[in-house]
């Protein structure tokens, strides 16, 4: 799950062809998906929010606890009068660490939801009055270009809450290739990464106690429901969280308890008694293994911070030479 909300979409609405299409074209398949970015409907955000702050859910604490020392040390090797670009900005919760800690001139918040980063940009006027905010409303997967109005500042790019973990090791790559493309030369990219760890640690954090991480999972198919056309009956599916050693990622899935037929935006959409959606992926790195990943877009590792549990890492990565 992507604990700073980077993949949140628009608000609630009637049927979205949009949300229609992208879920067919994952029930159609063989092995039944849909994307994450659905999840983060007003209900969706809501549960989701409320799963960070669970006792069995550790990200969000771990990087939060780590991000004043970060900031701190940061602080000491950026210049000045340097910009600050976030990828996935749903607020300024994480950046505050790092605006408070260096002397920033500019702060890019990045995220497709445009209604978040106006609310965040009327807020840092009050907060942080001399500080240029330059929105930028965009998919951060896709090319992006930085606004002009940031100049030739030095950039340090900023992507927390181990939302990368979402991505699969390819699209890790293109990621990065493309930010160091957007960054320029010289700039550093600070991203929060979650580690490979034990079982008994991660699945409770995928599958709580109190069941608002199933609550979450299922809410999918309300959406779909609302918007989508289809006719889900959200009791007949099950929340299962399942750990994938040999990829290195945490899987939710949302299984079938018996044999049914869905209709959706006009089709019908079979599933067999065990048959999942597969929902979400969220993979785990070695901070090693990350570094690697890293240097095939030509980064290179410069520091890494980690909890003393060894949960969760803040890695600073720079231009690879050469």
């Amino acid at each position: 799950m992507p604990d700073d909300g980077g993949l949140r979409t628009k608000p609630d609405t009637g049927f979205d062809p949009e949300v229609a299409e992208v879920a067919l074209a994952g029930l159609r398949a063989t092995v039944k998906t849909l994307p994450a970015r659905l999840f983060y409907d007003e209900a969706g955000c809501r549960l989701f929010d409320a799963i960070t702050g669970l006792a069995e859910y550790y990200p969000t604490r771990t990087e939060m606890a780590l991000l004043p020392t970060v900031a701190a040390d940061i602080s000491e090797v950026l210049p000045a009068g340097a910009a600050l670009v976030e990828y996935g900005a749903s607020d300024e919760a994480k950046a505050s660490f790092l605006l408070d800690a260096g002397e920033f001139a500019a702060y890019v918040p990045i995220d497709v939801a445009r209604p978040a980063l106006d609310r965040l940009r009327v807020r840092m006027e009050v907060t942080w009055p001399g500080l240029l905010v330059a929105p930028v409303v965009a998919d951060f997967l896709q090319p992006i270009v930085l606004p002009a109005c940031i100049g030739e500042r030095e950039r340090l790019g900023f992507f927390p809450g181990s939302t990368i973990g979402n991505l699969d090791p390819a699209q890790v790559e293109r990621f990065l290739g493309e930010v160091r493309i957007t960054l320029g030369r010289q700039a550093r990219f600070l991203v929060g990464v979650d580690l490979r760890k034990s079982r008994d640690v991660l699945l409770p954090a995928y599958d709580d106690a109190a069941g608002v991480t199933a609550a979450f999972n299922r809410n999918l198919l309300v959406r779909l429901n609302r918007e989508a056309d289809a006719d889900f009956i959200v009791g007949n599916f099950r929340h299962e969280a399942r750990w994938n050693d040999a990829e290195g990622r945490i899987e939710m899935h949302l299984v079938s308890t018996r044999a049914q037929d869905v209709r959706l935006a006009g089709d019908i959409i079979r599933f067999g008694p065990g048959e999942s959606i597969h929902t979400e992926n969220s993979y785990k790195f070695t901070i090693a293994g990350f570094s690697t990943l890293a240097a095939i877009a030509g980064w290179g590792l410069a520091r890494s911070w980690t909890d003393p549990a060894g949960l969760f890492s803040v890695v600073l990565l720079e231009q690879a030479s050469g």
